[in-house]
């Protein structure tokens, strides 16, 4: 079974580097995944009301120590407020059959809506409350960042942004490592892009004999991006954590980089969210 290495969050958390996304599976689907990422290794699992597998999320985790593993969860805009907040945490840490949760995010910011600044206080007020021990953000902007930050004095411990070689998100990155934000990425393998097919990571894989997907994630850990990546299949789940033995140079994490903007456009979380 692999050790993964982990990331200290800013707060004292000890998050792992590559952890397990479930979207979009549903209970039974998440069951099973958990299930077997837990058996090879996986500690970070990463799930959201909006994916409705929470229970199935939960059944799985019945496997392993509680203290074990690190479990997210993220909330949708209805329950953007302070009390809102605390009903969102308590209705999946009753799914999942935990007492806590590692870490909570807002989903997304829902800008529209103004009120992520009061989820975030609720947020805020789960972690005093030992409820929840990291709080952190999903799908949010430098802007919405900063917002927080201005008027809370408190920011993200993670900000979950879709991240991969085709959406590189420098400026992102860059604004987290300012503030002390862990960047994690979800779709890290470019999902409905053709980045695993693309020359310049098949030729790397060949050099290094790893798979597509195996270069991609390491060219994220290696500039310590956290990376979900979804998989039910037992084989593509153990590469996926396989990781931290070999490293990328200097010119390959550069070639990669180039690719950043060729993808379709990034979901744009000013528009869209829930």
């Amino acid at each position: 079974m692999s050790k993964v290495p982990t990331v200290t969050l800013s707060h004292g958390s000890e998050m792992p580097r590559v952890g397990l996304g479930t979207s979009p599976m549903n209970d039974t689907d998440a069951e099973l995944a958990v299930s077997t990422a837990l058996e090879l290794g996986y500690r970070l699992i990463d799930t959201a009301e909006n994916y409705r597998n929470e229970v199935g999320v939960g059944r799985a985790l019945k496997g392993v120590p509680r203290d074990e593993v690190f479990v997210t969860s993220k909330f949708n805009k209805r329950w953007h407020s302070v009390d809102g907040a605390r009903t969102a945490f308590e209705a999946s840490a009753e799914k999942l059959g935990v007492e806590y949760l590692d870490l909570l995010l807002i989903h997304w910011p829902n800008p529209a809506q103004d009120q992520y600044v009061e989820a975030w206080r609720g947020l805020i007020a789960l972690r005093e409350a030992g409820l929840v021990r990291a709080i952190g953000t999903s799908n949010f902007k430098p802007a919405h960042l900063q917002r927080l930050i201005d008027e809370t004095g408190v920011a993200p411990e993670v900000n979950q942004v879709q991240l991969s070689p085709v959406w590189a998100k420098a400026a992102e990155r860059e604004f987290h490592a300012k503030h002390g934000i862990v960047t994690e990425a979800w779709s890290p393998l470019g999902k409905g892009t053709e980045l695993l097919s693309h020359p310049a990571v098949l030729e790397i894989a060949k050099t290094h004999g790893r798979s597509p997907g195996q270069v991609v994630l390491r060219w994220e850990t290696q500039q310590d991006v956290v990376p979900i990546p979804k998989s039910a299949d037992r084989g593509r789940l153990a590469d996926n954590l396989a990781v931290f033995d070999f490293d990328l140079s200097t010119e390959e994490l550069a070639a990669l980089t180039a690719l950043d903007g060729t993808g379709k456009t990034a979901a744009d979380s000013d528009r869209s969210g829930h």
